[in-house]
């Protein structure tokens, strides 16, 4: 089974590395550019394309089963709006390649946030006030009272694949506002752009980036959810462009949160990978869900380093298998930025000396490969990692109470 992911970035790496280290076998990339992550790699092809052109994908994974024909092809992705255009033209690409993906209808339920949200409150699952503004012909109504939001609020697309098609000025994947006059700037700004969709103003949770939480799942044909893997946040990225992603995870079980999501992915009867964000609420004591996103996250290298490499599970899925439910518990820390950065940031003494501890267990970083350890790729990847260091100086200089 050859793994086909389209992306590039280091989640897309991270993934192709789990079915390397799981079957030894050479996957392919399909990128938009050669990227520093796969930069001189052993463990997959890559193949240029322009990815964000549907049609172009399209033809272009066409093209690659017909020169690989007779192998077995398995088509992943860990960017939404790869797996929307996936989904879309499924009738195309199902002749030619395995895909483990969910319904167009699953696919639109839950990459809505505003429809993930009436989900989780029929499903007694908390969530956070939030008020939608729809766009139409450049402008934004409000549906809800934006005067009941206390501040500061976040702002974020309902759907992040229509989002990534947008363009306007200062735009963020996630927006920390302080005033209703930077809510307003940023609706006018939006106005501005051939944004069509939903936006959606949310109250912040308190506390710090360590009070995030990442979850991965993993259903299969057959409506058992096969794959768990919950951690704690401890830094998450600031670039503009990977705002709110997570840079490091300590992994941690959480069963209510486990438990949320089972219930969450039979409702929408779903199939394949995902991946949710919550929080915990110091003033509850709950997880507190913000979404579901209908893939494999970017940060996906902590599942395999807790024990639960996700390229069992949709061997075992594609293959009829029926294996026994995984909630892994390991403790591990996953980073992508240097540990003594990461030590930097955590402002709580009790939990910067935990993770000390546990990093000299080793800690997982999903570039750094001994399969793939070319002197060329070695330096690179050391290049990037420690340029991390010059990226939170930039955008993030000192550790906050809020992570903001």
């Amino acid at each position: 089974m050859i793994p086909v992911v389209v992306g590039g970035d280091i989640g897309a790496y991270a993934l192709l590395r789990a079915f390397h280290d799981h079957s030894g076998v050479r996957g392919v990339v399909v990128s938009r550019l050669q990227t520093r992550a796969f930069a001189d790699t052993r463990i997959a092809d890559v193949r240029i394309a322009d990815v964000d052109d549907a049609d172009a994908l399209v033809a272009s994974l066409v093209e690659l089963a017909q020169e690989r024909a007779g192998e077995r092809l398995v088509l992943l992705s860990n960017a939404d709006w790869y797996v929307e255009s996936i989904i879309a033209r499924r009738a195309e690409l199902e002749p030619h390649f395995e895909i483990p993906l969910c319904s167009a209808g699953a696919f639109a339920r839950v990459e809505s946030k505003e429809a993930f949200q009436e989900d989780c409150l029929a499903l007694g699952i908390p969530v956070p006030l939030t008020v939608p503004v729809r766009f139409d012909s450049g402008r934004g109504v409000p549906d809800g009272d934006l005067d009941a939001l206390t501040y500061p609020v976040i702002g974020k697309a309902s759907s992040s694949a229509e989002h990534h098609r947008a363009e306007y000025p200062g735009k963020l994947k996630v927006q920390h506002l302080a005033t209703r006059a930077e809510v307003d700037d940023l609706l006018a700004r939006i106005g501005s752009s051939e944004f069509a969709g939903t936006y959606l103003l949310q109250e912040f949770i308190p506390g710090d980036e360590t009070q995030m939480r990442s979850l991965t799942a993993y259903r299969d044909s057959r409506g058992e959810v096969t794959l768990l893997c919950t951690g704690r946040v401890l830094l998450e990225e600031h670039t503009p462009g990977t705002l709110g992603v997570p840079a490091a995870i300590l992994t941690e079980p959480y069963s209510d949160a486990m438990d949320a999501m089972v219930r969450y992915l039979e409702r929408v009867d779903y199939r394949g990978f995902a991946n949710a964000d919550y929080k915990r609420d110091p003033r509850t004591g709950q997880h507190v869900f913000f979404e579901v996103n209908p893939r494999i996250g970017r940060n996906n290298w902590y599942v395999t380093a807790a024990g639960a490499n996700p390229a069992w599970f949709v061997t075992a899925d594609l293959d009829g298998e029926e294996i026994e439910p995984v909630r892994a518990t390991s403790e591990v820390l996953y980073s992508v930025v240097p540990l003594s950065l990461l030590l930097r940031y955590l402002l709580d003494g009790s939990l910067r000396a935990r993770v000390a501890k546990v990093a000299k267990r080793g800690v997982a970083r999903p570039l750094h490969n001994p399969a793939d350890g070319s002197l060329r790729r070695r330096l690179t990847i050391a290049a990037l990692t420690f340029n991390y260091r010059r990226k939170y100086r930039e955008f993030y200089p000192e550790a906050t109470e809020t992570g903001h």
